[in-house]
């Protein structure tokens, strides 16, 4: 094509413009009226002219198959193609001619070189265009069916969208958007349960908070062949509550010694091993009301449960306890055990009976020991809940003796094998927790919740040191290796030390250690989320339910008010400020299950 001159019409940008001015630079007119100055070759030609005014490119009718037909395998210009398709030539055919080649359904390439696309490209881009105009089509009608509330079984694919942000794996929602809803995990959920495509069952908090959806799956070791203890004579007890699935501790009495035996998870899980490498990155079991998902694969809880096999492997732990609570020697040993389990209910009404009567004697000797030292005592209602074929079952948990029992046993084996480490140099994740301020409040409800707000975090460190909230100058989580990262880490360091292999340093214990707890935060915050939102179901289902609350504390113009049959927090106005502890009948008002939060109002007893 010749150089442009004064009035002809060129492409700039795709785009048509009027040449005003010629020269080393190119004056051209847009077509909402700017003038620019451009160089040569940022424009190309499309029709000498004259042209007035841009407003005369109109839409242009033409024989646009025919011409395509023609021009099957060859190649031709700009003016030859709009003669062909327009029987004319002009700045309007030029630019309409132009705009069939930028839409490139027939034809492609440049204005001086345009050539015809294949049949069967052109076949594909129409079936492609179709697809795009159905799908475009589709969703304007399913926005309009969801601003009514109406959703068919079909916008399945659109609801992935809104459940991808309910579940927290992505920020922004083209559905919610489209609606105008604000675009929130929250306001998800809600309006995935509005419209019924979601239903109260569904638990987003574990995928919410980025926690794996299954349990383990690694390989494990075998157990190695290696010299035990025959500790089978003894009878062994694993206590735990009623359908615990993985019992990882029992106790033993030999004479006068007290035997806690774990299950010798390390000598399966060893360090950087697949196991381990999985169970670091979950931190803990992530126990939910409808399932438990694991750190470590269930071949484990199978191999090394305490009972669930005849006999045990187990790291045993020998305990002998002075009349003042104290662990005066301590045997460490991997052993074999032959275990019963219990409930702690069975074993509640045995503690008058051998070996039950001597072991909590032990157990309120080392309790005794504790609270002079300064034990913080917490004891609030708690509950357990558990979905059994998508029922909801809520029970108390009662103040047990037998609880006391095996809590006292575990925490003697803790501090026991706290010292041990300390004293023997072995680099170690000692859990320690600084004294708070003030912690005398009457043994109350609202008092022992009082007690607990003052408690300061444990933590996991390298260096020994007291935990005020258990009355302990030293102490370590060691006897869950089933269920936590960190008490896996002890066995580990345990097992290296009792086989004279090398052991973890401390730079290695504190990065192992840290990552879990890191995850673990996470887990526990899962679990108490998981634990409302099954709470608020179980609401839901009785919109009727009736019940007491308990006034906890003022907070600003509401009552904070524990409801201890269900373990769960509301907040209201009260007619007259209640003391602490001065209970009030309740009623349920409505359930917000997105927002995790029920309403309740009082009623006259």
């Amino acid at each position: 094509m010749t150089s442009p001159r004064p009035n002809s019409l060129v492409l700039y940008k795709n785009r048509p413009a009027k040449l005003l001015q010629s020269g080393d630079k190119l004056e051209i007119k847009l077509e909402d009226g700017r003038h620019l100055k451009v160089r040569p070759k940022d424009v190309a030609l499309l029709h000498p002219g004259p042209v007035d005014n841009l407003s005369e490119l109109k839409p242009q009718f033409g024989d646009v198959e025919t011409a395509w037909e023609l021009l099957a395998g060859s190649r031709t210009s700009l003016p030859e193609l709009a003669e062909l398709i327009f029987e004319a030539y002009t700045p309007a055919t030029a630019w309409a001619t132009w705009e069939l080649v930028l839409d490139g359904l027939y034809f492609y390439g440049e204005p001086d070189a345009i050539l015809a696309v294949s049949a069967e490209q052109v076949a594909q881009t129409k079936a492609d265009r179709a697809a795009k105009t159905a799908r475009e089509q589709a969703w304007i009608e399913f926005i309009d069916r969801a601003h009514q509330g109406q959703i068919e079984p079909d916008d399945q694919v659109y609801l992935r969208d809104a459940e991808s942000l309910a579940f927290g794996r992505v920020e922004r929602s083209r559905v919610l958007h489209a609606l105008n809803i604000s675009e929130t995990p929250e306001t998800a959920h809600a309006w995935l349960l509005k419209t019924g495509a979601w239903d109260e069952t569904t638990n987003p908090y574990p995928s919410r908070l980025g926690l794996p959806a299954s349990s383990s799956a690694v390989e494990l070791i075998d157990l190695p062949h290696e010299e035990r203890l025959d500790l089978t004579h003894l009878a062994a007890f694993a206590i735990d509550d009623e359908g615990s699935q993985d019992p990882d501790d029992a106790l033993s009495l030999e004479g006068s010694r007290l035997w806690v035996h774990i299950a010798d998870v390390a000598a399966l899980v060893p360090p950087d091993s697949p196991a381990d490498l999985e169970a670091r990155a979950r931190g803990a079991n992530l126990y939910l009301p409808e399932r438990t998902i694991t750190m470590l694969p269930s071949q484990a809880t199978r191999l090394l449960g305490l009972g669930l096999s005849e006999i045990s492997p187990a790291l045993s732990m020998g305990l002998d306890v002075n009349d003042e609570g104290e662990v005066t020697h301590l045997e460490i040993t991997p052993s074999w055990v032959k275990v019963q389990r219990l409930s702690y209910e069975e074993v509640e009404t045995k503690l008058d009976q051998m070996p039950f009567q001597p072991l909590y004697q032990i157990a309120q000797t080392i309790q005794a020991r504790r609270r002079a030292n300064g034990e913080i005592s917490i004891d609030l209602p708690e509950i357990k809940i558990r979905v059994i074929d998508g029922e909801i079952v809520i029970k108390p948990l009662p103040s047990l003796r037998s609880r006391d029992l095996v809590r006292e046993a575990m925490l003697a084996a803790g501090e026991a094998v706290a010292r041990f480490a300390a004293r023997q140099g072995i680099p170690f994740p000692f859990t320690t927790q600084d004294a708070p301020e003030s912690y005398d409040f009457p043994d109350t409800i609202a008092g022992h919740f009082a007690r607990r707000l003052t408690l300061r975090r444990s933590q996991l460190t390298s260096m020994p040191g007291p935990h005020a909230g258990l009355g302990l100058d030293i102490y370590a989580k060691a006897t869950s290796p089933l269920r936590r990262y960190s008490d896996l880490v002890v066995h580990q360091q345990l097992r290296a030390y009792l086989r004279g292999s090398r052991l973890l340093d401390t730079q290695q214990i504190l990065e192992r250690v840290g990552a879990a707890e890191a995850i673990e935060g996470d887990v526990r915050r899962t679990e108490r989320l998981s634990r409302q939102h099954w709470t608020l179901v179980y609401l839901m289902r009785r919109p009727d339910w009736q019940g007491q609350g308990v006034v906890l504390e003022k907070r600003g113009p509401r009552s904070l008010i524990l409801i201890p049959e269900l373990d769960l927090e509301t907040q209201l106005h009260l007619r007259e400020d209640l003391p602490p502890d001065s209970t009030v009948a309740l009623k349920l008002n409505r359930v917000n299950l997105a927002e995790l939060d029920a309403h309740f109002r009082i009623v006259a007893e």
